[in-house]
Parts: structure tokens; C-alpha cells; sequence
């Protein structure tokens, strides 16, 4: 907003302020228009569930992964809610102790592909020049490799043991994508009037970039962070259904590797709950993912909330 003042001389000026101040009720707001789209409301509560089960489950449930021959490939029951595997360990704590590998791979790789996917994007956009050029060359180089088979190939090569190394890899082949979406983005936000005033105004990049640039694009970096998690979990989860990064036994892609090697579950109905209860699992994870990410851009962007 601004102000009227006068200078010594009695001639009018313009002082203009900042409104600094969040609203408080930003959250409630949030929430009221995730609730009011159906779509996205049953997908925050499907992620919800994934997250608690990683979060709490293993504090809950106890996994015995001994083999019991005499126990194996039983049906659903109270003791074993979706059965046993071909060794005779439940299959239900499987997937739950698994889950937390999920999620972890998914979150850091998500992670670190926005923190690169962004500063790449606004860096390129906010500079531009030669700088940008040399920025779009490296990144068209990564977006002309085929993203998977690079990952299969790295994953061959390395020894995976933990979840964020192979977050790494995976984020790897995934920036480039966003950061020449960032950088349209940028482009498109610096022709805008309130930027061209804030650079009239003498307001330094970082300000620029915190207060004015990032708000516009916060509706878009959330909703490829939710998208990117997505795909880092189905990617994931294909190459250890490959075998080739095998470091979690209880893994959903592990599991599915298991049930198809050593159980024969595509063709032995006493491995189906072996085999089906990643699969519903990861399908489930990925259809609440899209509801969720469904109604993000109407919740974080003002413009286009609704009332009602």
C-alpha cells in the first residue's frame, strides 16, 4: 500500500509499505479448501495413513523374520492379517516396516530434486544470458538421456545401502525437468509490474526472490514435490524389482521381486497376498498422491481459492 507524504519543499511524495504480516488463519484456510475438494481430501487422508504406518508402525507391530516353514503361504487371519510369505513371516508387518523405506527414499529424493530443480531454474531465469544458456545446455543434457535405464545403470555400479544414496541417484535424472519449468516460471513472473517496482524501488534480489517470486510459484514447487515423491517411489521400487538395488528385504520392489522369484506368484495362488499386497499398497500410495496433489494449487494459490 502507500502513503502521501510531503518533502521540505511542501512537493508530494510516495512512500510505499509492505504488509509483512501472515495471515493467521493461512493454515485454516488450507485445510478449509482441501476439505471442500473431495479429490484431495481423501488423498491427504490416504498419505496420511501411509505416513503414520511408516512413522508408527514398526514401533508397533514386531517383524520376526525367521523362517517357519510350517507357517508359510497361510491365508488372512487375525494373527496374519494379509498371510505369510513363502518363509512363513507375515506379510503384513513386511509391508509396514517396508513402508518406511518407501517414504524415505521418495521424501529425500523429492527433496533434493526441488532444492536443485529450483535454484538451477532461478538462477537461470533471474540472470540470464550466457549464464542461462551454458545453465539449459547442461540441463537439456540430462532431460536427453533416458531417465530409468541411467538408473539402472548407476545402480548396477554402486553399491546401494541406504535410502538417502539411493535418493541421490534418483533425484539425479529428475531436476531438469523442473528447473526449465522454473525457469518459464522466472521469465514470466520478471516482466510482471510489481517486479519491475520492486527494482524501481531498489529491493535487493534476495527479497525479490523470497517475497515476491517464490509466493507466485509456491502452489507449482508443492505440487511437483508431491508428483516427484510419486515418481521416485514407483522408480525406486522398479529397480529393486529388478534386483538391482536389493538393500531392504522388507522394500515393496524387494518384495515383489521375492514373490515372483521364490514363489511363483504370478502363477501360484498361495503367493498371491505375497504378491498383491505391494502392488495395492503402491497403487494406493500413487492414487492419493494425484487426489492429493488435485487441490494443492487452489489451496496455496489465492487466486483462485473460492469461497463458499
Amino acid at each position: 500500500m502507500s502513503t502521501m507524504m510531503t518533502t521540505p519543499t511542501g512537493e508530494p511524495t510516495v512512500r510505499y509499505t509492505f504488509d509483512r504480516k501472515l495471515k493467521p488463519n493461512a493454515v485454516k484456510a488450507f485445510f478449509t479448501t482441501i476439505y471442500r475438494n473431495k479429490k484431495a481430501f481423501i488423498g491427504m487422508i490416504i498419505l496420511l495413513f501411509f505416513l503414520c504406518m511408516a512413522v508408527f508402525g514398526p514401533m508397533v507391530i514386531h517383524l520376526n523374520m525367521t523362517v517357519q516353514y510350517n507357517e508359510r503361504y497361510q491365508g488372512p487371519s487375525l494373527h496374519h492379517l494379509l498371510g505369510t510369505d513363502y518363509a512363513g513371516r507375515d506379510t503384513f508387518g513386511q509391508v509396514v516396516y517396508g513402508s518406511r523405506d518407501v517414504l524415505l527414499i521418495g521424501f529425500f529424493a523429492s527433496l533434493f530434486t526441488i532444492i536443485i530443480g529450483v535454484i538451477v531454474g532461478t538462477v537461470s531465469g533471474l540472470i540470464g544470458g550466457k549464464f542461462d544458456t551454458i545453465l539449459m545446455f547442461i540441463t537439456n543434457l540430462f532431460l536427453t538421456i533416458p531417465s530409468f535405464p541411467a538408473m539402472m545403470i548407476i545402480a548396477a555400479l554402486f553399491s546401494i545401502t541406504d535410502p538417502i544414496l539411493f535418493a541421490v541417484i534418483l533425484s539425479a535424472w529428475q531436476w531438469a525437468g523442473l528447473a526449465r519449468a522454473v525457469r518459464s516460471q522466472i521469465f514470466s513472473l520478471k516482466q510482471r509490474e510489481f517486479i519491475k517496482v520492486c527494482r524501481v524501488m531498489g529491493l535487493g534480489t534476495g527479497y525479490i526472490i523470497s517475497r515476491e517470486i517464490m509466493p507466485n510459484i509456491a502452489s507449482y514447487i508443492s505440487i511437483s514435490f508431491i508428483q516427484t515423491i510419486q515418481g521416485s517411489i514407483v522408480a525406486s521400487v522398479g529397480l529393486m524389482l529388478l534386483g538391482l538395488a536389493p538393500f531392504s528385504i522388507t522394500n515393496w520392489g524387494t518384495m515383489l521381486n521375492l514373490a515372483i522369484q521364490n514363489t511363483g506368484g504370478i502363477f501360484n495362488p498361495r503367493g498371491y497376498y505375497y504378491l498383491l499386497a505391494p502392488i495395492v499398497c503402491l497403487s494406493l500410495f500413487q492414487m492419493g498422491s494425484i487426489f492429493f496433489s488435485n487441490g494443492i494449487d487452489d489451496a496455496m494459490n489465492p487466486r483462485l481459492r473460492t469461497n463458499s
